[in-house]
């Protein structure tokens, strides 16, 4: 009998999929056996279980699967980096001592992450606010019946994966807030999916609960369609019902921050010695010059010290708490502004205390060189055909991929045609998936968990092309299913072979639609990069997403016909068989060229 590996909850249609049957053989079986559910309601693992076995399938619990793996059972990949400074597995373990939990907030815009840290440490950040959003990374720390605890309260879940992407990994726990009139949104989703790449442990707070609307038991339903099941519902998340207008759940969700640190984290450093931390945040201050928040994770950092972070350095002058008051020393998992760099560092840093001040300048200008000289040469992309040469000498166990469509219904048909691929020696990982274009977002996240971005009939915007320039993410885009499977399947055999590839000429914008009785539309477009060949394919986009592709059939500037067209200039453009311009579309012009990606 094959085995089969479950989630805590399966909807009927991917239970039905997993188990090779038809959906409607599927709810006949299930009928029959008291449960009525439709292809899109959810089925418990119990349920699945009796159906797998009645089909032909020894069902398995997909979290007794993880822990036997030594994973958790909300999916964390097994990709996590760290920087060589911030790695102690080595250090003695008689010179550690128990240190503060450091907690990141992240969720959705406007579902109360600010407000209910407001309620947890008694302030009134939020009211100071742009509209009540978040601008900047802050780190506080209050106290629980004496145990402190350090919350990171982020602007999204963008920043923290930027951070890791650094090889900061700074940490221990992370609150998802979710509101309870809401449920789960896109930015939750992409929350959930960072998060899983930090092998953390989550904590729910589900906030609003007091708010006309609030439907908790949807969002939980929610949540266990996405894997995070409840443990009021036989999972192993911790969900705390809160309120940040009235306080409610607040003391409850600080007891369970201690809990779970006692319990699954157990966060210990070594407060003597040099300190060394992760930069937060910094900027220039008008009448202080460069000021950074730093995380002290090991060792204490102290006024005076000379320290480096990143390519920058200086000697500190002072040393402040998040409200301002001096501090002469911050040890593990102390939150602390400082003063006296010589420069603004970078989110994300890694700082560490030198002996004395030429130390610190030189290792500073050296890793201002250094960095120059790694701009100056070209990006390593971890790409399909380098993936079939390490598969071919066996140091490759799994593929990560992170998958974008243009809908919803595509991209389940093609997670559900990548998740089918099965190879005895390599696994294919979806790390992430969504329904739109490529962001910026999407290439951290692939950074990080050394993942392929694969986009159906979805491009990226200007930020995400210019991040994975610059990470060397390999980003690729197709308008067909079985050639993202067929290259897939290809390059775990190690049979990746040159493929024909559409290479980006220029992009144009729709300024101006002109119609002709009896002809195709004319675009009256503006080229914003590259250059525009007459007769190369031509994709026209509409808030990210492909809604035709054909040949540039005419070509013109002004009343001439032109080969090309160069950044900057305007132009019409005629496709053919297509006249549905508008105004904002953007134009992307192809090559068709034969290469070993």
């Amino acid at each position: 009998m094959k085995k089969l590996q479950l989630p805590a909850t399966v909807t009927v249609k991917e239970l039905a999929e997993r188990l090779s049957v038809s959906g409607p053989e599927l709810i006949k079986y299930l009928m029959g056996n008291g449960v009525l559910a439709n292809l899109n309601q959810s089925v418990d693992f119990d349920t699945a279980a009796l159906a797998a076995d009645h089909f032909g399938f020894e069902a398995e619990s997909e979290a007794a699967a993880a822990a036997a793996d030594g994973a958790s059972a909300v999916g964390r990949t097994s990709n996590r980096r760290r920087n060589p400074l911030l790695d102690f597995s080595d250090a003695d373990p008689a010179t550690l001592v128990a240190r503060p939990p450091v907690v990141t907030v992240l969720g959705h815009v406007d579902h109360g992450k600010t407000s209910l840290l407001d309620r947890v440490r008694e302030t009134t950040v939020a009211a100071g606010e742009a509209g009540g959003i978040t601008q900047k990374i802050g780190a506080y720390q209050v106290e629980r019946e004496g145990r402190p605890i350090t919350f990171i309260d982020t602007p999204g879940h963008e920043a923290f994966t930027a951070m890791r992407a650094r090889g900061a990994d700074v940490t221990d726990i992370a609150i998802l807030v979710v509101a309870a009139d809401d449920g789960v949104m896109p930015q939750t989703e992409e929350a959930i999916q960072h998060v899983r790449t930090a092998e953390v442990p989550i904590i729910v707070a589900l906030n609003k609960v007091d708010k006309d609307g609030a439907n908790p038991d949807r969002v939980l339903q929610q949540l266990a369609d996405r894997g995070l099941v409840s443990s009021d519902y036989g999972g192993d998340i911790t969900v705390v019902r809160t309120s940040a207008r009235t306080g409610q759940g607040v003391d409850d969700l600080l007891d369970m921050i201690v809990l779970t640190a006692d319990a699954e984290v157990e966060p210990k450093a070594n407060p003597k010695g040099r300190a060394v931390g992760t930069v937060i945040e910094s900027d220039r201050d008008p009448g202080r010059g460069p000021v950074a928040t730093v995380l002290v994770q090991n060792g204490s950092l102290k006024v005076g010290d000379y320290i480096v972070a990143g390519h920058v350095y200086g000697r500190i002058r002072a040393l402040l708490d998040e409200r301002g008051g001096r501090l002469q020393q911050a040890g593990p998992s102390t939150p602390a502004v400082v003063t006296g760099l010589s420069g603004v560092a970078e989110a994300g840093d890694v700082f560490q205390v030198m002996a004395n001040e030429r130390s610190a300048r030189s290792l500073a200008e050296q890793r201002g060189f250094d960095a120059k000289e790694r701009l100056a040469q070209p990006v390593r992309r971890i790409t399909l055909a380098d993936l079939a040469s390490q598969v071919a000498e066996g140091s490759v166990k799994n593929l990560n991929v992170l998958v974008k469509a243009d809908s919803t219904g595509s991209l389940e048909a093609l997670r559900g045609q990548i998740e089918k691929i099965e190879d005895a020696n390599v696994k294919v990982v979806v790390v992430a998936s969504g329904v739109g274009p490529v962001g910026e977002a999407d290439v951290n996240l692939a950074a990080v968990t050394d993942s392929i971005v694969i986009g159906f009939n979805v491009r990226p915007d200007d930020r995400a092309k210019l991040a994975a320039d610059a990470q060397g993410v390999d980003v690729r885009y197709y308008d067909v299913i079985y050639q993202i499977t067929d290259d897939i399947a290809n390059a775990i055999k190690g049979l990746y072979e040159p493929t024909v590839i559409d290479v980006l000429q220029g992009r144009a914008e729709v300024r101006q639609v002109f119609t002709v009785d009896g002809r195709n539309a004319i675009a009256g477009s503006h080229v914003l990069d590259g250059r525009i060949p007459r007769n190369s394919t031509a994709t026209v986009l509409r808030d990210g997403r492909q809604i035709h592709r054909s040949r540039i059939a005419v070509l013109k500037r002004f009343k001439d016909d032109v080969r090309e067209v160069a950044r900057g200039y305007d132009c019409g453009i005629t496709l053919d068989d297509f006249s549905d311009f508008a105004v904002g579309d953007i134009i992307e012009a192809y090559t068709v060229e034969q290469q070993n990606l």
